[in-house]
């Protein structure tokens, strides 16, 4: 799957088209050192995701058909500004998202995709899984990965930018509930597993409540402020639609 996933993306670099990815295979590359953590849940990675600017639809398009690739045209024409399906006769399965992905919460790559040559920026990957409401154990076991590997920093390459995430969580109170709430869940996760050591345990931790810590003390705009004093009695949170063959 990596292989294939370094084909599309050097084809479309030739092209001049961004396409980077996200999910699990992103944190496969990103994270080399504590991927063997997959390892536990028997994950087979049959699917790849790619973040893409709308702008290079018509490339994208276009190239995917030329690597063998074929769309599910009802899927493009009722998604296509946001969402296409590919599938390969080598059980190849792809999902390209342009400009963000809007799931429970959004999270948007304008002007982001530059960050990285290969996957979407750290904190944008440690987004992606935060964002999940109803987050489960291999999103979880993927933030750990991410953390144990990366730092917490405050700039867009090589570290996890943590005053990106906290600016972006300032004006959208659900989104911060819903990622601090899992922040917490993937600390108390930790024990459970024992392929873990206790330095591991304490690495992970230790981020998580600098992370936190710049998160809340960043300023928050007056809509979340209003927001806040209302919690989560009221819904916080975008259904996800499923869009599938």
């Amino acid at each position: 799957m990596k292989e294939e996933a370094q084909r599309i993306i050097a084809e479309g670099g030739k092209r001049g088209i961004h396409l980077r990815l996200l999910g699990a295979i992103a944190f496969q590359f990103q994270c080399p050192k504590y991927s063997y953590l997959t390892k536990k849940l028997n994950r087979v990675l049959t699917d790849l995701d790619f973040a893409a600017y709308y702008k290079e639809f018509d490339g994208i398009v276009k190239m995917m058909r030329e690597l063998g690739y074929k769309d599910e045209p009802m899927v493009t024409a009722l998604w296509g500004e946001k969402r296409t399906i590919w599938d390969h006769e080598n059980g190849v399965h792809v999902d390209i998202f342009f400009n963000g992905l809007e799931m429970n919460h959004d999270v948007p790559f304008k002007d982001r995709l530059d960050i990285d040559p290969v996957t979407i920026s750290l904190a944008d990957m440690l987004l992606e899984k935060m964002q999940i409401v109803h987050i489960n154990e291999k999103d979880i076991v993927d933030s750990i990965m991410l953390l144990r590997e990366h730092e917490i920093g405050e700039s867009e390459s090589k570290v996890i930018d943590a005053k990106y995430i906290a600016k972006l969580l300032s004006s959208d109170w659900g989104f911060y509930y819903t990622f601090t709430t899992n922040l917490q869940k993937v600390v108390d996760s930790l024990p459970k597993y024992d392929v873990l050591s206790a330095e591991d345990r304490e690495n992970v931790t230790g981020k998580a409540q600098k992370l936190r810590k710049i998160i809340d003390d960043q300023s928050k705009s007056m809509g979340w402020k209003v927001r806040a004093k209302v919690g989560p009695k009221s819904k916080w949170y975008r259904d996800v639609e499923e869009v599938r063959r």
